[in-house]
Protein backbone atom coordinates (compact mmCIF):
# COMPACT_ATOMS: atom_id res chain seq x y z
CA UNK A 1 0.00 0.00 0.00
CA UNK A 2 1.33 3.65 -0.87
CA UNK A 3 2.18 5.58 2.19
CA UNK A 4 -0.25 8.36 1.21
CA UNK A 5 -3.08 5.52 0.93
CA UNK A 6 -1.77 4.00 4.45
CA UNK A 7 -2.07 7.57 5.94
CA UNK A 8 -5.63 7.97 4.99
CA UNK A 9 -6.96 4.88 6.03
CA UNK A 10 -5.13 4.96 9.34
CA UNK A 11 -6.99 8.38 9.62
CA UNK A 12 -10.32 7.18 9.52
CA UNK A 13 -9.90 4.58 12.02
CA UNK A 14 -11.14 4.17 15.62
CA UNK A 15 -7.94 4.19 17.12
CA UNK A 16 -6.44 6.80 15.21
CA UNK A 17 -8.68 9.31 14.08
CA UNK A 18 -7.93 13.10 14.87
CA UNK A 19 -4.06 12.66 15.13
CA UNK A 20 -2.07 15.32 13.42
CA UNK A 21 -0.65 14.20 10.26
CA UNK A 22 2.99 14.22 11.51
CA UNK A 23 2.01 11.36 13.90
CA UNK A 24 -0.20 9.37 10.95
CA UNK A 25 3.24 9.86 9.40
CA UNK A 26 5.37 7.91 12.13
CA UNK A 27 2.48 5.29 12.21
CA UNK A 28 2.37 4.49 8.60
CA UNK A 29 5.87 4.35 9.24
CA UNK A 30 6.34 1.68 11.52
CA UNK A 31 2.93 -0.54 9.56
CA UNK A 32 3.59 -3.71 7.76
CA UNK A 33 0.81 -4.61 5.67
CA UNK A 34 -0.08 -8.39 5.19
CA UNK A 35 -2.23 -10.50 3.26
CA UNK A 36 -3.72 -13.67 4.55
CA UNK A 37 -6.12 -16.59 2.68
CA UNK A 38 -9.01 -17.94 4.01
CA UNK A 39 -7.95 -20.11 7.09
CA UNK A 40 -4.90 -18.88 7.44
CA UNK A 41 -3.51 -18.99 11.34
CA UNK A 42 -2.49 -15.21 12.27
CA UNK A 43 -1.26 -15.95 15.31
CA UNK A 44 -2.23 -18.94 18.35
CA UNK A 45 -2.94 -19.02 21.66
CA UNK A 46 0.49 -19.01 23.79
CA UNK A 47 2.45 -17.28 21.08
CA UNK A 48 4.36 -14.72 21.54
CA UNK A 49 2.78 -10.70 22.00
CA UNK A 50 5.06 -9.04 19.17
CA UNK A 51 2.72 -6.77 17.96
CA UNK A 52 -1.01 -5.85 17.19
CA UNK A 53 -3.32 -5.58 14.35
CA UNK A 54 -5.70 -3.34 12.59
CA UNK A 55 -7.94 -5.22 9.66
CA UNK A 56 -7.86 -3.08 6.38
CA UNK A 57 -10.46 -5.48 4.78
CA UNK A 58 -11.63 -8.90 5.16
CA UNK A 59 -12.42 -10.79 8.77
CA UNK A 60 -10.81 -11.86 11.28
CA UNK A 61 -12.36 -14.72 14.05
CA UNK A 62 -10.39 -14.21 17.79
CA UNK A 63 -11.08 -17.76 19.46
CA UNK A 64 -10.10 -20.26 21.86
CA UNK A 65 -10.28 -23.83 21.62
CA UNK A 66 -11.46 -26.62 24.58
CA UNK A 67 -10.07 -29.49 26.18
CA UNK A 68 -12.20 -31.61 23.74
CA UNK A 69 -11.35 -29.27 20.42
CA UNK A 70 -14.49 -27.28 21.40
CA UNK A 71 -14.03 -23.40 19.28
CA UNK A 72 -15.65 -20.92 21.10
CA UNK A 73 -15.08 -17.11 19.26
CA UNK A 74 -14.54 -14.37 21.51
CA UNK A 75 -15.29 -12.03 18.28
CA UNK A 76 -15.22 -11.63 14.74
CA UNK A 77 -13.13 -8.19 13.94
CA UNK A 78 -14.03 -6.41 10.48
CA UNK A 79 -12.79 -3.29 8.42
CA UNK A 80 -10.91 -0.92 10.21
CA UNK A 81 -10.99 -3.12 13.50
CA UNK A 82 -8.28 -3.51 15.80
CA UNK A 83 -7.26 -6.31 17.89
CA UNK A 84 -4.39 -8.22 19.72
CA UNK A 85 -3.59 -4.79 22.12
CA UNK A 86 -2.99 -5.63 25.30
CA UNK A 87 -0.98 -9.00 24.97
CA UNK A 88 1.76 -6.77 22.87
CA UNK A 89 1.58 -4.40 25.43
CA UNK A 90 2.01 -6.44 28.69
CA UNK A 91 4.45 -8.42 27.27
CA UNK A 92 2.85 -11.17 27.37
CA UNK A 93 1.99 -14.38 25.30
CA UNK A 94 -1.27 -13.80 23.05
CA UNK A 95 -4.23 -15.55 24.91
CA UNK A 96 -6.67 -16.80 22.57
CA UNK A 97 -5.38 -17.79 18.64
CA UNK A 98 -6.86 -15.44 15.39
CA UNK A 99 -7.42 -16.58 11.94
CA UNK A 100 -8.59 -14.91 9.01
CA UNK A 101 -11.84 -15.66 8.10
CA UNK A 102 -11.90 -14.50 4.53
CA UNK A 103 -8.82 -12.91 2.32
CA UNK A 104 -7.54 -10.35 4.28
CA UNK A 105 -5.22 -7.65 4.25
CA UNK A 106 -4.29 -6.60 7.25
CA UNK A 107 -1.73 -4.35 9.26
CA UNK A 108 0.72 -5.02 11.63
CA UNK A 109 2.22 -2.71 14.23
CA UNK A 110 5.24 -4.35 15.98
CA UNK A 111 5.18 -3.56 19.57
CA UNK A 112 8.35 -2.19 20.22
CA UNK A 113 8.37 0.51 17.57
CA UNK A 114 4.77 1.18 18.85
CA UNK A 115 5.80 1.82 22.20
CA UNK A 116 7.92 4.26 21.33
CA UNK A 117 5.84 6.06 19.42
CA UNK A 118 3.09 6.12 22.46
CA UNK A 119 5.94 7.44 25.02
CA UNK A 120 5.98 10.75 22.76
CA UNK A 121 1.96 11.26 22.17
CA UNK A 122 -0.07 11.54 24.72
CA UNK A 123 -2.97 11.59 22.44
CA UNK A 124 -2.40 8.14 21.00
CA UNK A 125 -2.20 7.02 24.46
CA UNK A 126 -5.74 8.68 25.29
CA UNK A 127 -6.91 6.99 21.93
CA UNK A 128 -5.63 3.64 23.54
CA UNK A 129 -6.92 4.05 26.73
CA UNK A 130 -10.52 3.99 25.03
CA UNK A 131 -10.29 1.30 22.81
CA UNK A 132 -9.15 -0.70 25.86
CA UNK A 133 -12.54 0.65 27.16
CA UNK A 134 -14.74 -0.84 24.55
CA UNK A 135 -13.05 -3.71 24.29
CA UNK A 136 -13.62 -4.59 28.12
CA UNK A 137 -17.16 -3.73 27.98
CA UNK A 138 -17.60 -5.73 25.08
CA UNK A 139 -15.86 -8.91 26.97
CA UNK A 140 -17.87 -8.24 30.30
CA UNK A 141 -21.60 -8.29 27.91
CA UNK A 142 -20.20 -11.71 26.82
CA UNK A 143 -19.56 -13.24 29.84
CA UNK A 144 -22.88 -11.97 31.08
CA UNK A 145 -24.58 -13.11 28.01
CA UNK A 146 -22.95 -16.49 28.47
CA UNK A 147 -23.35 -16.74 32.16
CA UNK A 148 -27.23 -15.44 32.44
CA UNK A 149 -28.68 -15.36 28.98
CA UNK A 150 -30.69 -18.53 27.38
CA UNK A 151 -29.59 -18.54 23.39
CA UNK A 152 -32.85 -16.92 22.11
CA UNK A 153 -31.70 -13.65 24.62
CA UNK A 154 -28.13 -13.93 23.15
CA UNK A 155 -29.35 -13.92 19.73
CA UNK A 156 -31.79 -10.94 19.94
CA UNK A 157 -28.75 -9.29 21.90
CA UNK A 158 -26.62 -9.80 18.97
CA UNK A 159 -29.31 -9.17 16.19
CA UNK A 160 -29.85 -5.59 18.01
CA UNK A 161 -25.78 -5.25 17.91
CA UNK A 162 -25.93 -5.74 14.15
CA UNK A 163 -28.71 -3.35 13.49
CA UNK A 164 -27.01 -0.44 15.31
CA UNK A 165 -23.90 -1.30 13.36
CA UNK A 166 -25.60 -1.44 10.46
CA UNK A 167 -27.25 2.22 10.84
CA UNK A 168 -29.86 0.78 12.35
CA UNK A 169 -31.23 -1.30 9.76
CA UNK A 170 -34.26 -3.31 9.89
CA UNK A 171 -33.09 -5.92 7.32
CA UNK A 172 -29.48 -7.21 8.06
CA UNK A 173 -27.42 -9.78 6.31
CA UNK A 174 -25.51 -11.85 8.34
CA UNK A 175 -22.28 -12.30 6.99
CA UNK A 176 -20.77 -15.07 9.10
CA UNK A 177 -21.32 -18.73 8.42
CA UNK A 178 -24.22 -20.75 10.77
CA UNK A 179 -21.04 -22.22 12.45
CA UNK A 180 -19.40 -19.31 13.16
CA UNK A 181 -22.52 -17.33 14.90
CA UNK A 182 -23.14 -20.61 16.78
CA UNK A 183 -19.63 -20.19 17.88
CA UNK A 184 -19.73 -16.21 18.87
CA UNK A 185 -22.80 -17.21 21.04
CA UNK A 186 -21.13 -19.91 22.86
CA UNK A 187 -24.01 -22.79 21.44
CA UNK A 188 -23.74 -25.17 18.48
CA UNK A 189 -25.42 -25.15 15.40
CA UNK A 190 -28.85 -27.18 16.36
CA UNK A 191 -29.47 -24.66 19.31
CA UNK A 192 -28.69 -21.44 17.26
CA UNK A 193 -31.69 -22.82 14.74
CA UNK A 194 -34.35 -23.61 17.94
CA UNK A 195 -32.99 -19.83 18.77
CA UNK A 196 -34.45 -18.75 15.72
CA UNK A 197 -37.26 -20.17 15.13
CA UNK A 198 -38.23 -19.02 18.62
CA UNK A 199 -37.74 -15.56 17.98
CA UNK A 200 -39.46 -16.17 14.60
CA UNK A 201 -42.63 -17.56 16.11
CA UNK A 202 -42.98 -14.42 18.83
CA UNK A 203 -42.91 -12.40 15.80
CA UNK A 204 -39.72 -10.46 16.11
CA UNK A 205 -38.14 -11.56 13.33
CA UNK A 206 -38.50 -12.99 9.76
CA UNK A 207 -35.57 -14.98 7.90
CA UNK A 208 -35.05 -16.16 4.28
CA UNK A 209 -31.63 -17.61 4.31
CA UNK A 210 -28.94 -15.01 5.33
CA UNK A 211 -31.14 -12.18 5.52
CA UNK A 212 -32.67 -11.20 8.78
CA UNK A 213 -35.94 -8.61 8.71
CA UNK A 214 -37.04 -7.26 12.56
CA UNK A 215 -39.99 -7.05 12.87
CA UNK A 216 -40.14 -6.16 16.27
CA UNK A 217 -38.01 -4.84 18.33
CA UNK A 218 -39.57 -4.21 21.76
CA UNK A 219 -39.84 -7.87 21.80
CA UNK A 220 -35.76 -8.42 20.76
CA UNK A 221 -35.40 -6.18 23.24
CA UNK A 222 -37.12 -8.37 26.25
CA UNK A 223 -35.99 -11.46 25.35
CA UNK A 224 -31.65 -9.24 25.47
CA UNK A 225 -32.95 -8.05 28.51
CA UNK A 226 -32.27 -4.37 27.58
CA UNK A 227 -35.78 -2.95 28.25
CA UNK A 228 -35.01 0.42 30.13
CA UNK A 229 -36.35 0.50 33.66
CA UNK A 230 -38.37 2.99 33.97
Amino acid sequence: MKTENLINFLATTQMFKGLPIEQLKSLAAIARCQTYQKNQIIFLQGDEGTGFFLIKSGKVKVFQSGAEGKEIILHIFKDREHFAEVPAFDGGCFPASATAIEPSEIIFFPRTDFLKLLHCDPNLAINLLASFARHLRRFANLVEDVSLKEVPGRLAAYLLELSETQGDAEILKLDITKGQLAAVLGTIPETLSRAFTKLIQAGAIARSGSSIKLLNRKILLERAGKIPQI
